[in-house]
């Protein structure tokens, strides 16, 4: 399972990929664009032009787990997909449903979401 927002390491929903195998960090293939709402979490939207390498991170996740513990707990803004890795293989990974982008900022950061957040804090 490829994550990259909230369910990475020390995100608020990390804690059903504890016992979860980490295999690394991870880039999309850059056919995706990076959204956040609220900043409270984001999402991968796939795109045919101005798409780039999404950062994240990579698990070895079993079905009962993520049926069970990880997909309750992301927001109805996002479905169960599988994307495109950068070294070309795919991953299942959480993405942007296509009616939910409406409000959503985009993400440029070459740290993905936690290089977001941090240019959001105030100070």
């Amino acid at each position: 399972m490829f994550v990259n927002g909230q369910a990475m390491s020390g995100g608020s929903i990390h804690a059903p990929l504890t016992d979860a195998r980490f295999l690394g960090r991870a880039w999309t293939a850059p056919r995706y664009r990076f959204w956040s709402f609220r900043d409270e979490f984001p999402g991968l939207e796939p795109v045919s032009t101005d798409g780039w390498s999404v950062p994240g991170e990579l698990y070895a996740v079993s079905y009962a787990v993520l049926r069970e513990r990880l997909l309750p707990l992301e927001p109805p803004e996002l479905e169960l997909a599988v994307i495109e890795l950068a070294d070309g293989s795919g991953s299942l990974s959480m993405r942007v449903r296509a009616e939910a982008l409406a409000g959503a900022v985009e993400i440029r950061h070459p740290d993905g979401w936690h290089g977001h957040l941090a240019t959001r804090q105030p100070g």
